[in-house]
């Protein structure tokens, strides 16, 4: 997507009197993919086109084809919309990433390589280690949040216990990094299929997460008050959930497989019952009140979907999650972020806002009165 952008391929088109921003046309991405060698023929550059196509990257960008077509049609990263699902699998992924290259960029890495049993382990770290840098570089508050992270990360094969004997511990066991996060990679490794409809991924596969016991009903947004007009924006997962039959050890299998996601509703309709202007949430005497929510993010976020703008509102709320606990609800409207009044942006600028963030999100919503 990075290299498309930078090629220009990526970028506001005209068609029928409408513009639409950041897209590509099918056509000259499939002639883009075979001169730069990611793709031998067009007929296996339509194959990864529709790839990521079944695993939500990339979309018609009025969502009218189902499938890639090699043709002069209009497709769109979901990045580059805001509509790609991020589902806890996902951030706790890209959580993992964010810290393997704070890891390698380090003078004195703990990230070694080590000896057990006369076997030696690249990307490898004590668990205690790990505790002790997690917390010193701000990554966690107290060692109890660090082990959950650290949890999550074995859980999602991330990291794994060197030998697959033990879950994450505050100790002085050895443990590596089961992804190298800086492997060069090629789009044809999806096309790395069985007749089951799931392919077998290297250990270094950037689309190979595995998560062992998902939380029942899995998602990765759920409104915690009921409204027909939302639906739950299903975890489409880029990992699938790694079968334990016939394996002995309790906590990572070492066949992972990657199966296609459920249907999602990536675009789920505004939970507003009207569209709500900033004058009318300002005006004296309107029915809303203001709240101030902090929220403490977990290892893998805060737990809410921001939409809208001008004013943006909160979308959806993972009941589960932080964002929850804090008293958030859906059909809030965002006020301010860190102290910054944010009722003139838009929710892309707000939720980068709140990315690029401390941990600990301080917000003030306005919310109707009932």
């Amino acid at each position: 997507r990075l290299r498309l952008h930078d090629g220009k391929l990526i970028k506001d088109r005209r068609y029928h009197l409408r513009t639409y921003p950041n897209c590509f046309v099918a056509k000259e991405l499939t002639d883009w993919l075979i001169d730069h060698k990611e793709a031998p023929d067009r007929e296996t550059g339509i194959r990864l086109m529709q790839k990521l196509m079944d695993h939500y990257i990339i979309h018609h960008v009025c969502d009218e084809h189902s499938d890639y077509k090699d043709a002069k049609l209009l497709y769109r990263f979901r990045k580059d919309d805001g509509t790609f699902p991020l589902s806890k699998d996902v951030k706790v992924f890209m959580r993992g990433q964010s810290l393997y290259e704070k890891l390698v960029s380090t003078e004195e890495s703990i990230l070694k390589v080590r000896e057990e049993n006369s076997v030696k382990y690249q990307r490898a770290f004590l668990g205690c280690e790990m505790i002790d840098w997690l917390v010193q570089e701000g990554e966690a508050e107290n060692r109890k949040e660090a082990v959950e992270l650290g949890r999550a990360l074995l859980e999602h094969g991330i990291i794994q216990h060197v030998s697959n004997r033990h879950h994450f511990f505050d100790s002085d066991i050895l443990y590596h990094f089961w992804i190298n996060f800086r492997r060069r990679r090629r789009l044809t490794e999806l096309l790395n299929e069985n007749s089951s409809c799931t392919f077998s991924e290297s250990s270094d596969s950037p689309f190979c997460l595995r998560k062992l016991n998902p939380d029942p009903g899995n998602t990765s947004f759920l409104s915690v008050q009921t409204n027909k007009e939302i639906k739950v924006v299903s975890a489409v997962r880029r990992s699938s959930i790694t079968s334990l039959a016939g394996n002995s050890n309790p906590y990572f299998s070492t066949s992972p497989m990657l199966v296609s996601p459920p249907v999602a509703e990536c675009n789920p309709k505004s939970v507003l019952k009207r569209p709500v202007t900033n004058e009318e949430l300002l005006s004296p005497g309107a029915p809303y009140i203001k709240k101030t929510l902090t929220i403490v993010g977990d290892a893998v976020g805060w737990g809410f979907v921001v939409r809208g703008g001008r004013p943006c509102h909160i979308q959806a709320v993972d009941p589960g999650g932080p964002a929850a606990a804090a008293g958030m609800k859906v059909c809030q409207f965002v006020f301010s972020v860190n102290g910054m009044y944010v009722l003139h942006l838009d929710y892309q600028t707000i939720s980068s806002l709140i990315m690029t963030g401390p941990r600990t999100l301080v917000m003030e919503v306005m919310e109707a009165v009932e």
